[in-house]
């Protein structure tokens, strides 16, 4: 099952997601898009926590409100996290989780550690916490065709830009000819 919450309304409509264990944990990291990012407790067990950006938006674009959203969700779900405070809370493009054989169910590294942004999460939000569970709803996903649509979409958008790029330039080859013809 993935649990799936909203977050705060004036963020805009994003979801923010996560596996129910350590399972689900690795389909998600296994099938994660490129608008995802993904959040999870440093240095502690935690849920993986996932966020659908909009296309076109990046990590640094994500509003503070979002951020301590996601932090707080991640935090909640910490069995360790969530009775420490000044808990740091690790977050990066899914793009650059680094899974290789010989790591445990659940266990990523990362790419390009650089990439890693780190906010500390004081304490922990019950209000913050009882607004996302509101919205929580548990659904059996099929991971892998969510990623193969969202692949077959993407080529699909790319092969149309392409098209229109030489629509253009066949249009504009036309209009050149038009003219030195008519001169």
């Amino acid at each position: 099952m993935v649990l799936y919450f909203k977050a705060r309304p004036d963020a805009g409509d994003y979801t923010i997601y996560m596996g129910a264990d350590k399972n689900e944990n690795e389909e998600l990291i296994k099938y994660g898009l490129p608008e995802d990012v993904w959040f999870h407790v440093d240095k502690v067990s935690s849920a993986h926590v996932y966020l659908r950006l909009k296309k076109g938006e990046t990590i640094d674009t994500i509003s503070e409100g979002l951020l301590e959203d996601c932090a707080q969700l991640v935090k909640a779900h910490s069995i360790q996290g969530n009775k420490m405070n000044n808990v740091e809370v690790i977050y990066t493009p899914w793009s650059n989780l680094k899974k290789s054989p010989s790591m445990d169910v659940g266990q990523v590294g990362f790419h390009n550690p650089r990439m890693v942004h780190v906010l500390t999460v004081e304490k922990r939000v019950n209000e913050i916490i009882n607004r996302l569970n509101k919205t929580r709803v548990e659904r059996r996903a099929d991971l892998k065709a969510e990623k193969e649509a969202s692949n077959a979409a993407e080529k699909a958008e790319r092969k149309m830009q392409l098209k229109e790029k030489r629509g253009y330039v066949c249009l504009t080859i036309t209009e050149l000819a038009e003219t030195e013809g008519g001169d």
